[in-house]
């Protein structure tokens, strides 16, 4: 059974990015053979990156890199579900990437982007750069749902 890790990338109080992924999970679980993590950047509240040493490291001294560490080791492959903030991704998506190299490396991500008209392509591509650094495969074909609001009520 493959592992996915959902990573809801807004931690907006008002957002549409819990209702996405709900619906991405939902999807996901009717095909079967699939254990799925949400992971809410919301909830996990990571701190700015705090580790004395660079993640390619890994050695962390933090409980809360620790207990992010373990939750992203266990997962085979992710979904990001990335909203776009004035052209790009969000900080914590960035923050929470940071926090880790060797659990992400060698493993596929695919994006589900939403936003305005663009539907978060923007945030897609700006994404590519760092995924592609820490040794991310990127999945074929992103999802794009553009005009948000006037799709999903969160």
């Amino acid at each position: 059974m493959s592992r996915i890790m959902i990573i809801v990338g807004s931690v907006r109080s008002v957002r549409k990015g819990g209702a996405v992924a709900d619906w991405v999970r939902e999807r996901l679980e009717a095909r079967g053979g699939v254990e799925v993590d949400v992971a809410d950047l919301r909830e996990i509240a990571l701190p700015f990156y705090d580790e004395a040493l660079p993640a390619a490291a890994g050695r962390y001294e933090h409980e809360h890199t620790r207990a992010w560490s373990a939750r992203v080791g266990a997962a085979d492959g992710f979904l990001l579900v990335n909203p776009e903030y004035n052209g790009t991704f969000t900080a914590p998506v960035k923050n929470a990437l940071d926090y880790l190299y060797a659990e992400w490396n060698r493993k596929p991500i695919g994006f589900v982007n939403y936003g305005s008209a663009g539907g978060g392509m923007r945030a897609a591509a700006a994404l590519q750069q760092v995924v592609t650094t820490l040794g991310m495969v990127r999945a074929r074909g992103d999802l794009a749902i553009p005009m948000i609001q006037e799709h999903v009520v969160d």
